[in-house]
């Protein structure tokens, strides 16, 4: 793939449109857009939440106790602290989770599941694994679904080692 277009220049645009790698990119862009769409809705449709409510669950589960910080939250899912404030807020709203002064800084505060918000982040998992299966493995040939599971990893590594930090 990458040999031929290292020697053909793009000087329209349909030679852009046609390019290899824009082509590769775009696939993958559609295919997790789609993906997105579908296992998100699965969610949403079965659980009650959004599959943005899903990540900070998953995300909160995996620090434990005490909890994640707003700011933590919105790096984690690269939201602006507005935007991890108004989300943890209607996560707060539907007892999914709740704040907690944060024990080593008595004016930060930091965001816990509640029982109920464990209880839907197990329940939407095990919907999760089971459509991830259906549409994201099972049309993959058996041989290459490993491969792909760490081309996938590191091509996320490398794109997360290239984003400018957040202050």
């Amino acid at each position: 793939m990458g040999e031929q277009n290292a020697q053909q220049e793009i000087t329209t645009a349909k030679q852009a449109a046609d390019d290899e790698l824009v082509l590769a990119f775009g696939r993958l862009q559609g295919a997790a857009n789609r993906l997105e769409y579908i296992l998100g809705r699965r969610i949403e449709e079965e659980c009650g939440i959004s599959h943005l409510m899903y990540e900070v669950l998953l995300i909160l589960g995996r620090a434990g106790e005490p909890g994640l910080s707003m700011r933590a939250i919105g790096q984690e899912q690269v939201l602006s602290t507005g935007g991890a404030t108004r989300l943890v807020d209607r996560m707060e709203a539907a007892g999914l989770v709740r704040r907690v002064t944060d024990p080593h800084d008595r004016r930060g505060r930091l965001v816990r599941l509640t029982p109920l918000g464990e209880e839907t982040a197990v329940r939407a998992s095990r919907l999760h694994v089971e459509n991830i299966k259906q549409y994201f493995l099972e049309p993959l040939p058996v041989a290459h679904r490993e491969r792909f599971a760490e081309d996938l990893r590191i091509l996320s590594h490398a794109a997360r080692d290239s984003l400018p930090q957040l202050p």
